[in-house]
């Protein structure tokens, strides 16, 4: 590694870190943290491994923004099926973009598999872009000076164990090669053993509109996060308002002689199937996500309802509340 980076210097960081912000699961903070290491020995120089890193980091989260401003939910969606955590990565990224705000763009890189979808998630909600710009690149230069910084810090011991490692050559290639590949196996084993544990019976959105011509009276809860909400106003006729993040506390109060029938906006309906998940667990039979969520609803021309609260059967209400599902 260090003969890469001290042959290719600044055009190998650009390149790894950009790759890797765009989306690539390939490590680059190890790259960074030996580059510190190389400018503590006067071989590169930090000022100019921090611009190249910094601006990689701009460039790929520039581009994110400009997507998901112009192409809305489509691009948090698609990230969030290429993602190798997809269980939590719409509602999780939602929940804290809504909990923490701008800081949470300051904080994302620090956290994987929310670095790209946090500028998304920024343009389609329409932040100010030089709100946008100045927030992220906080976070930005945060992220790439502490590594550079760490690198710096223990050059030494860095220099000294890659050193140790290059006598192994072809032996320690292979090692880190196949930490790395099993890495992305496992994370690729839980996304499918996450998914598989999902798979249940859907309720299409022409079942749902016929049981509710036929007056079953449904109990439709809207999980979506309250980001989702302010950017979609509207919502499935009759349908409450929960919140996903707090699903544990009420899930108990959800009625056992009714059909439940949660919706959502994620990939593959995630959310409302990890909830229905739960309620099947607790021993509730007639329990089902949506197939498609709101977006198949809307897709098939039924009647929606405007406005930032969701009448429950004639009473008002924004969350789910014990009382609430005890009156429906």
């Amino acid at each position: 590694m260090i003969g890469l980076i001290t042959q290719y210097g600044l055009a190998l960081i650009f390149a790894n870190v950009l790759i890797q912000q765009m989306g690539l699961p390939i490590p680059v903070l190890p790259m960074l943290i030996v580059a510190g290491a190389l400018a503590a020995d006067g071989k590169l120089s930090p000022a100019e491994i921090f611009a190249v890193a910094f601006a990689a980091c701009v460039i790929s989260d520039a581009f994110w923004y400009a997507a998901g401003r112009r192409y809305g939910r489509r691009v948090m969606k698609l990230l969030c099926r290429i993602s190798l955590s997809p269980d939590s990565c719409v509602h999780q990224s939602e929940y804290q973009f809504h909990r923490w705000g701008g800081l949470s763009l300051v904080l994302a890189k620090f956290f994987p598999g929310l670095s790209m979808v946090m500028p998304s998630l920024a343009g389609t909600t329409r932040r100010n872009f030089w709100s946008f710009a100045l927030l992220d690149g906080v976070g930005a230069a945060i992220w790439v000076g502490v590594a550079i910084g760490l690198g710096m810090l223990f050059h030494h011991e860095i220099v000294h164990l890659i050193g140790r490692l290059e006598e192994l050559g072809a032996i320690a290639i292979g090692v880190i090669g196949l930490f790395l590949a099993g890495y992305i196996a496992i994370k690729w084993r839980q996304r499918r053993r996450f998914y598989n544990s999902l798979r249940m019976a859907r309720i299409t959105v022409d079942e749902l509109y016929q049981m509710i011509a036929e007056g079953q009276r449904p109990v439709i809860v809207d999980l979506r996060t309250s980001v989702a909400r302010d950017e979609e106003s509207h919502f499935i006729p009759g349908a409450l308002m929960a919140d996903f993040a707090q699903a544990d506390q009420w899930l108990d109060q959800v009625p056992r002689d009714r059909e439940v029938i949660f919706y959502c906006t994620c990939p593959n309906e995630a959310g409302a199937a990890q909830v229905a998940r739960k309620l099947i667990d607790l021993g509730y039979t007639r329990v089902r996500p949506l197939l498609g969520g709101l977006d198949a609803w809307v897709a098939a021309g039924y009647q929606v309802e405007s406005g930032s609260v969701a009448p429950a059967y004639g009473a008002s209400t924004k969350d789910v509340s014990p009382a609430a599902l005890r009156s429906v």
